[in-house]
């Protein structure tokens, strides 16, 4: 089923619906074609071409939401051991203030490592391990892109 990228009227990328929704919208006067398939979409009272990207004609207000921490986002933002830097290998979640201390699974908290210097930080501080962070402490990103991985418009 084709997917259609739904534009704010600002034109910043809310997310992604199925062909069908976005036609609904289409037809209803809520939104209109900024990009186009080139086919076409063909009934006994409707010829319209297929959007790929439609942008909503009002406003839609969505309000700021910091992303949920997971284990894959943790990595994507780290990218490599915040400890020594490598990039080879398994990266594991480290808590900086473990766990059984206290410390909680927050973005200010938890830190891409690689098996070695998180077996070697083990249940202990970086201080007290004499290990260094990487880039400063952890933060929380500022924005997080979701939506599948479509790669067929210039608007992803």
């Amino acid at each position: 089923m084709n997917s259609v990228l739904v534009l704010n009227a600002s034109l910043e990328r809310l997310h992604y619906v199925p062909l069908r929704r976005a036609v609904t919208l289409l037809l209803a006067k809520k939104a209109e074609i900024v990009e186009e398939s080139g086919r076409r979409l063909r009934a006994s009272s409707l010829d319209l071409p297929e959007p790929l990207v439609i942008r909503l004609l009002c406003y839609v207000f969505v309000p700021f939401r910091t992303p949920h921490v997971t284990r894959r986002k943790i990595l994507l933002r780290d990218g490599r051991c915040r400890y020594c830097g490598a990039t080879v290998g398994p990266l594991t979640v480290d808590h900086v203030l473990p766990r059984s201390r206290g410390g909680r699974t927050t973005w200010e908290n938890c830190v891409a490592a690689c098996l070695p210097c998180n077996q070697r930080k083990n249940d202990r501080t970086p201080q007290e391990a004499r290990m260094r962070l990487i880039g400063g402490p952890p933060v929380q990103p500022r924005y997080w892109i979701t939506g599948p991985g479509r790669t067929d418009t210039a608007w992803t």
